[in-house]
């Protein structure tokens, strides 16, 4: 007769089965037992292996699914506390034993894997048919000798433990198993269970059961696995949420940024491992597992943010300032479950003190580079090269620094309007309105009512909701009065008073609005004259002529021709998409015309040029057909007196230039043919122009 160990006789731990599935379910996900048997009243009626009702892809068990892993009692073996070499060979196909004492009452229950240790440990002449029983079990066994080294084991302790037979077979048990659990059961001999073992991705619960020789010495040692899979994938996520925790302590404290960690309270859970030390005063250690919202940190932390992450879902950042004087950046970030709940809130602190102080002095430069971007960009605009253009910007630049009312003069075409654009966008009025009105342009009748507005009913035809005047439209800005020498005498008066008053008046209305405006008025006539012939006002003349600016004509500066011809050149070659140039003779051609109409008729002849010519190269032939120069001279007489020899070569000579600017068209060729440099033939020939005039 064999006995059965008591202490190898497990309980019988029961469920009965009138509960819910999610109840029964949550009973087995806690259970730590391998089986759990079921009873219908006070009746077991069968049992089941937990592990089989719950794999990696179930959630919950069915009362279907319970009934189909069930073993019923009613095909179970039963052994009584002694049993026989026989009565193995009945329980051999079964996972569990059910064990009945003397009255024949269930006590427990024996798993298949126990009992045949225990039966191996007591008969050593069952040596054969243990290797034939252990291929046939599902558990794997290993068998350990006294020195320690794995003598025996089955297919399937091979297969959890991922191994071949000749990399277990007579190594040291060390190697897979833990040797402080063999010394233990070597030097206790007691048994030693469930011990989870994960290395080299293997997972498996190990039970150790000495095998004692002569009632006292340990000889050996049985080592029953359970390979594991949920045991397996728990202890690789936990080593990989160790791994990950230190690659998160590793981050936190590499990052730039002070980085706390709360749960959805504000309770801190962690924190960087070495905070600034520079601008806290605050050791966050020590408040974790506290709530943060209700801490006192008498001005050196706010938690604003964690409130409002806390309340509202939303990431939130706001700046302030530590009582030492230090700028914190302080972000808030939620983090949410897939149904939208907070789970977590991230708080990124940032010393931004020097940031501030950069953005502060970055500001600054920015409006200062905006405001000299602004003043160079009439520069772009104007187009010159003479000495007295560039004593002309030189003072427009100091005038755009003041309000003053400004008068421009000169003749039509020289740019007046650009001047007065350059004053508007180089001063301090640059980024309110430009408003223009061509006083010559507007209809006497209407010119009031468009230089100062109306209120509804002022006049017959009048917008029912009224209009703003062009005074009150540049309100701020800069009003430009283009052609103010055809201003109506009556109207005058007004001017004078707006100017004078700083206020205008609406047509139909006796309502005064004030206003603040800097007036550029600009003409092409003789306002001196015109006072003298009653057709301009004294005193509007002495308001307007303030900062008086004279624009000279474009015969006056020849040095510009060239440049501005090449300015419109261009133009005209982006507007039509074409590769027009000019040869050096044809511009030395244009730099000889006196040009009555000024830039104006400069742009005007370049366009034609280029519309005229059937080349892409613009050549002096075609300049000279174009424009008409004045190339006579008196008609000369004879000589019937003797006059100084200098004169007379200056006469010949003179004569000579004209005949042969008339014959070959340019200073290139005349220079040719007259045997003197084209730099001498160009100073004299615009030297006789100008003495025809």
């Amino acid at each position: 007769m064999l006995p059965i160990p008591s202490e190898k006789i497990r309980p019988i731990v029961s469920m009965a089965i009138n509960q819910s599935e999610k109840e029964i379910s949550e009973y087995l996900r806690h259970s730590f037992n391998d089986y759990i048997f079921l009873k219908d009243g006070h009746r077991l009626t069968g049992y089941l292996n937990v592990r089989d009702a719950f794999n990696k892809d179930t959630e919950t068990v069915t009362l279907d699914q319970i009934k189909q892993l069930t073993h019923s009692l009613d095909h179970a073996c039963f052994l009584n506390k002694e049993h026989t070499l026989l009565d193995l060979y009945q329980v051999i196909g079964e996972a569990v034993t059910l064990v009945k004492d003397e009255n024949n009452q269930i006590i427990g229950y024996i798993k298949r894997e126990d009992l045949l240790v225990e039966m191996f440990k007591s008969d050593s002449q069952n040596t054969g048919l243990l290797k034939t029983i252990l291929t046939s079990i599902p558990m794997g066994i290993f068998v350990v000798n006294q020195d320690q080294k794995i003598i025996n084991c089955n297919d399937s302790g091979l297969k959890m433990i991922k191994r071949k037979a000749m990399e277990v077979i007579n190594h040291p048990a060390c190697l897979i198993f833990k040797q402080k659990h063999i010394d233990c059961v070597f030097r206790t001999g007691e048994t030693l269970l469930n011990q989870i073992i994960t290395k080299d991705n293997m997972g498996i619960l190990a039970d150790y059961s000495p095998i004692i020789q002569n009632g006292q010495e340990v000889s050996g040692v049985v080592i029953v696995v359970q390979d594991l899979p949920m045991v397996e994938k728990m202890a690789m996520e936990m080593e990989y949420v160790k791994n990950l925790n230190n690659d998160l302590n590793a981050v936190l404290s590499s990052v730039y940024d002070d980085i706390l960690v709360l749960d959805r309270n504000g309770i801190l859970l962690r924190c960087s491992e070495a905070m600034t030390p520079d601008y806290w005063d605050i050791d966050f250690k020590q408040f974790i597992g506290k709530c943060l919202l209700h801490m006192d940190f008498d001005s050196e932390f706010d938690p604003i943010a964690i409130q409002y992450v806390k309340d509202n879902k939303e990431k939130y950042s706001v700046v302030y300032e530590t009582k030492i004087g230090k700028k914190v950046l302080t972000v808030g970030t939620p983090i949410l479950d897939e149904a939208g709940d907070l789970q977590r809130i991230i708080i990124a602190l940032r010393d931004i003190t020097e940031t501030a102080n950069l953005k502060q002095q970055l500001d600054k430069y920015k409006k200062e580079l905006d405001g000299l971007k602004k003043k160079d960009l009439f520069f772009n605009q104007m187009v010159y090269r003479s000495s007295g253009m560039e004593e002309l910007m030189i003072r427009v630049k100091k005038i755009a620094e003041f309000s003053s009312t400004v008068l421009i003069s000169g003749e039509s075409g020289v740019g007046k309007e650009v001047v007065a654009k350059a004053i508007h966008q180089m001063g301090k009025r640059s980024s309110q309105p430009f408003i223009k009105l061509n006083c010559g342009a507007i209809p006497e009748q209407l010119l009031e009512s468009e230089l100062f507005g109306y209120v509804k009913g002022a006049f017959t035809g009048a917008d029912v909701k009224g209009k703003k005047g062009y005074f009150e439209q540049a309100n701020g800005g800069v009003i430009f009065l283009d052609e103010i020498g055809e201003m109506p005498i009556q109207l005058q008066v007004k001017l004078l008073r707006v100017l004078q008053e700083n206020e205008v008046v609406p047509v139909g209305s006796t309502k005064t609005i004030p206003i603040d405006v800097q007036v550029v008025a600009a003409t092409n006539r003789d306002l001196s004259m015109m006072i003298k012939e009653g057709k301009f006002r004294e005193d509007l003349y002495y308001r307007l002529n303030v900062i008086p600016i004279h624009v000279p004509p474009l015969r006056e500066r020849t040095e510009d021709i060239a440049p501005l011809t090449m300015h419109f050149l261009k133009q005209f070659n982006e507007k039509y998409n074409k590769h027009y140039t000019f040869m050096p003779d044809a511009l030395n051609l244009l730099e000889l015309y006196s040009w009555p109409g000024n830039i104006r008729e400069l742009q005007n002849v370049i366009e034609r040029l280029i519309v005229a010519s059937d080349e892409d190269t613009i050549y002096a032939d075609l300049v000279s057909k174009l424009i008409k120069f004045d190339l006579s001279l008196p008609e000369s007489r004879p000589l019937n007196r003797v006059i100084p020899m200098k004169q007379a070569k200056e006469k010949l000579e003179s004569e000579l230039i004209m005949l042969a600017m008339e014959r070959y068209k340019t200073t290139i060729r005349a220079a040719e043919v007259l045997e003197i440099s084209q730099s001498t033939v160009s100073r004299k020939y615009k030297k006789l122009l100008e003495q025809n005039q």
